[in-house]
C-alpha cells in the first residue's frame, strides 16, 4: 500500500457551467437514492428474514463486496483491524518478537526475532505454545495467538511452552516490548569485493535502513552491491522515493502519482544527496516484487543505474490512500496511478475494462508501449518492470515439495540442533553424506507419497481412454509406464538430492543464526545471486546491459 497523505475531500466539476452541475447533482442525488433503497431493504430483511440477521456481518459483507468490485486494494478497515493495519505500515508493535504459526492443531515457534524478548527468554523455533496467560490455545488459529501475545510493551505475559523433543511443559514469563520488524533483514558479504542486502518491506525508516546497510557494506570493503527486492510486496511511497535517493542524484524525479483529484497529483524528487551515486548495483526481482519495490526497480532501471536481473515483477502501478471514517475505521482507497522516469505507468491489469463475467485480464503485451531509458534503452509500460537480465525461479521436484509441505524439513532441522549444539558459519555449512543418509533414514517411516506430473496425466489419460471405449486397448502400455514412474520414485531422494540438501542446509542454519543464517545459507545455490555475481565481475557485460542496443 502507497500511502500519500489526504487532506480533505475535494469536489470537483463546481463552476464548469450548468450542464456540469446538473450532471453532479444527479450523480449525488443517485447517490442518495442507493443509500436510501440499501437502508429500507436491510431494514425489511431484518424484520421479516425467518432467522436472526447480524448486522454487523451483513453489512461487512455488502462493503467487501462492493469494494472488491473496484479492486483488489481499495479495502474497509473496521475499528478491530486497525492495531494490525497500522503494524504493517509502521513496522512496529508490542510484542514478545515472535513469528507462530499453526502446524497439526498445535501453535509453534516458527521463528523468534533475534534479541526480541521470545529470543531472551530462550524460545526456540520448534517450541510448542500450549497456554497464554493461562488461557489454553488448543484450536485458536495463529492470527487469535498473535492478538492475545501482543499488547502494550512494559507488561508481563506468561507461557506455558514445550520444547521441541521434551516430554514435560516449562512456565515462561516474558515482558513485552515495542518491536520492530526490520526492512532489512540481511546484509552482508557474498565475495571480497560484493556486498549484499536484502529489503523485504517499505515500513517507516526502510529508506534509512537501507541508507545504513549500504554504508555498512562499503566500509566491510564492498566495491560492487547486489540489491534483492524479490518477493517484497511494496509499502511507503516515500520511503520509496528515499531508498531511491540513495543511488540516485539530488534535484532527480523518481515518481509522479496522477488521479481523479487533480489536487493531489505530485512528482516526487530526489532531495539529498546520494549516498554514492556510482557503485555498480545489480537489483534483484521476481514476479512478487511490487508496489513500492517495483518504483525502485523502475527507477534505478530508467536512469540506468542498475542492471534488473531475474523475473518480470507484478505490476501494481496503483497508488492508495488512507481515509478517516466514523467509529473510529478507515477506508484504503486507491486514488491514482504512479509513473516513473521514463514516463512509464507499470500497472499490468485493467480493473476499469472488465469483461462481461467481471473477471479481469492483463494488458496483452502487443497493446504495450514503448518508453526510453536515459541511455536510450526501450523499456515497456502496462506489465511490471521486466529484467535486463531474465533468471526464472527454480522449478522444485514433487518430492521436494512433498517433503516441504508436510514440515519434514521443519522438525529434521529441530531434531538436529538438539543433537548437535553447535554447527560451522551458516554460509560454510554444509551435510555430509552421511548426514543425508541419516535424514533419508529419518523420512523411511514418513509418509511422503506424492503424485507426480506423470503420474497425474496418467490419470487424466485413463479417464479419456475409458470414455472413449480405448482403456483396454492400451491398459498394458499404461501399466508398463506406471510400474517405471513408481520405480522411479523409489529412487528420487538419491536423484534431487542436491536440492533436497540445499533446503535442509538453509533449515538446520536457521536453528543456529536465524533469519540471518536462513538467507546466508543459501548464497551457494540461489541461481539469480550468482548471475548477479557473474554480471558484477564482468565490467564490460555489466555496461553492455545499460547502453542503447
Amino acid at each position: 500500500m502507497l500511502k500519500k497523505s489526504l487532506t480533505g475531500l475535494a469536489l470537483v466539476g463546481l463552476g464548469l457551467g450548468l450542464f456540469s452541475f446538473k450532471t453532479e447533482s444527479e450523480r449525488y442525488f443517485e447517490i442518495a437514492k442507493n443509500l436510501d433503497v440499501f437502508a429500507t431493504l436491510f431494514k425489511e430483511v431484518n424484520t421479516y428474514y425467518v432467522d436472526d440477521v447480524p448486522p454487523s456481518k451483513m453489512v461487512r459483507t455488502g462493503i467487501d463486496a462492493m469494494l472488491k468490485s473496484l479492486d483488489p486494494y481499495t479495502n474497509y478497515i473496521p475499528e478491530d483491524d486497525i492495531e494490525d493495519f497500522r503494524t504493517m505500515t509502521t513496522g512496529q508493535y508490542g510484542g514478545i518478537g515472535a513469528l507462530v504459526g499453526e502446524r497439526d492443531g498445535k501453535i509453534i515457534v516458527q521463528m523468534p526475532y533475534e534479541n526480541s524478548p521470545a529470543h531472551k527468554a530462550g524460545l526456540n523455533i520448534g517450541d510448542e505454545i500450549l497456554k497464554i496467560d493461562g488461557i489454553a490455545v488448543t484450536g485458536k488459529n495463529s492470527s487469535e495467538v498473535s492478538k492475545l501475545l501482543k499488547g502494550q510493551a512494559n507488561t508481563i505475559v506468561k507461557l506455558e511452552v514445550k520444547g521441541y523433543g521434551q516430554s514435560k511443559s516449562k512456565a515462561v514469563e516474558l515482558t513485552r516490548s515495542n518491536i520492530t520488524v526490520e526492512n532489512v533483514p540481511y546484509y552482508g558479504m557474498v565475495d571480497q569485493e560484493i556486498g549484499y542486502f536484502q529489503l523485504s518491506g517499505f515500513t517507516m525508516d526502510a529508506s534509512k535502513e537501507v541508507r545504513n546497510a549500504v554504508q555498512k557494506l562499503k566500509e566491510q570493503g564492498a566495491r560492487k552491491i547486489i540489491f534483492d527486492l524479490r518477493d517484497n510486496p511494496g509499502g511507503l511511497l516515500h520511503e520509496a522515493v528515499n531508498i531511491s535517493n540513495v543511488f540516485v542524484d539530488k534535484g532527480k524525479d523518481i515518481v509522479s502519482t496522477k488521479g481523479k483529484v487533480k489536487e493531489w497529483n505530485k512528482t516526487y524528487k530526489a532531495l539529498d544527496e546520494p549516498l554514492d551515486k556510482e557503485i555498480p548495483l545489480v537489483i534483484l526481482t521476481s514476479s512478487r516484487s511490487a508496489s513500492a519495490a517495483e518504483i525502485v526497480a523502475g527507477v534505478m532501471q530508467d536512469y540506468d543505474r542498475a542492471v534488473l536481473v531475474g523475473e518480470r515483477t507484478f505490476g501494481k502501478g496503483l497508488v492508495q490512500a488512507t481515509r478517516p471514517l466514523s467509529y473510529n475505521s478507515q477506508l484504503k482507497v486507491t486514488t491514482a496511478k504512479y509513473y516513473i522516469p521514463s514516463g512509464r505507468c507499470i500497472q499490468a491489469i485493467d480493473y476499469t475494462h472488465r469483461n462481461e463475467d467481471g473477471s479481469v485480464g492483463k494488458i496483452a503485451d502487443s497493446l504495450r508501449v514503448a518508453f526510453k531509458t536515459a541511455n536510450g534503452r526501450v523499456v515497456y509500460d502496462g506489465g511490471g518492470v521486466s529484467p535486463d537480465v531474465e533468471v526464472g525461479r527454480k522449478p522444485y521436484s514433487d518430492i521436494t515439495r512433498a517433503i516441504a509441505s508436510k514440515g519434514y524439513f521443519f522438525d529434521y532441522a529441530n531434531k538436529y540442533k538438539l543433537e548437535h549444539p553447535t554447527i560451522s558459519t551458516a554460509n560454510k555449512f554444509k551435510l555430509s553424506d552421511a548426514e543425508y543418509q541419516n535424514f533419508m533414514a529419518y523420512l523411511s517411516d514418513k509418509d511422503v507419497n506424492y503424485t507426480t506430473n506423470v503420474e497425474r496425466e496418467l490419470i487424466e489419460l485413463s479417464e479419456q481412454a475409458k470414455e472413449g471405449k480405448h482403456l483396454n486397448d492400451i491398459q498394458s502400455e499404461l501399466d508398463a509406464i506406471k510400474k517405471k514412474v513408481s520405480h522411479n520414485k523409489a529412487n528420487d531422494l538419491t536423484r534431487f538430492k542436491p536440492e533436497i540438501q540445499e533446503m535442509l542446509e538453509a533449515e538446520i542454519a536457521s536453528r543456529y543464526y536465524f533469519q540471518k543464517g536462513y538467507i546466508e545459507s543459501t548464497f551457494d545455490d540461489d541461481e539469480t545471486i550468482l548471475m548477479a555475481k557473474k554480471v558484477l565481475n564482468n565490467p564490460q557485460e555489466f555496461n553492455s546491459y545499460l547502453q542503447k542496443k
